[in-house]
């Protein structure tokens, strides 16, 4: 059985899964029956943050334009244009043992494609959730459904993984931004055009 979290709440990741070395963290959404003329596109998206909370350099925003790390410890497996199917609309590699020492944490994000364009928002969209996965055995650890707290957001961080006395956490965050990816960035000190 998965672990269920609630907003805020921070759960160990390895300790309680010796031997844990790779994840998969899936991210999915469904889109309320809400026309605003266009498709709703989501994308998720990892920023691998150093002790200060911020992205050494750009190179470790992993997103739709980037999407492996050099060191292949975080790779977005590509973009769901339509987020129309059941289970994981966007899913993220982890291999835990090739994450830089420098990084102390990866924080998962999901976006609003194009939102103030398209007049769209986080208050149509439900059933979000991040869940993690084992990878070597496929088995699901944990699981965070975010609920319908937003309204006028068009980004928003899900959750993070962190270490801890060297071991790796995760925390259900769930908080909104407006600005979409744009915000984030700034957010986590990577400079956008």
């Amino acid at each position: 059985m998965p672990i269920n979290l609630t907003k805020g709440q921070k759960v160990d990741l390895t300790k309680g899964n010796p031997g844990l070395k790779s994840v998969m963290v899936g991210l999915g959404w469904d889109v309320n029956a809400f026309d605003s003329g266009a498709d709703f596109d989501l994308d998720a998206a990892a920023f691998m943050c150093g002790a200060n909370g911020v992205c050494p350099t750009e190179k470790e925003f992993i997103f739709y334009g980037n999407l492996v790390h050099s060191t292949e410890s975080v790779q977005h497996m590509g973009d769901n244009l339509t987020g129309g199917d059941d289970g994981d609309d966007e899913e993220i590699m982890i291999d835990l043992e090739k994450v830089p020492a420098n990084i102390e944490k990866i924080a998962f994000t999901v976006t609003i494609y194009e939102a103030e364009k398209r007049r769209q928002n986080f208050g149509q969209v439900s059933n979000a959730f991040i869940r993690i996965v084992d990878s070597s055995n496929n088995t699901e650890l944990i699981r965070y459904d975010l609920g319908e707290d937003f309204s006028i957001e068009t980004a928003v961080v899900v959750g993070e993984l962190y270490r801890n006395n060297g071991e790796w956490k995760f925390n259900a965050i769930g908080s909104g931004f407006q600005g979409g990816l744009a915000a984030l960035c700034g957010h986590y000190g990577i400079e956008t055009a």
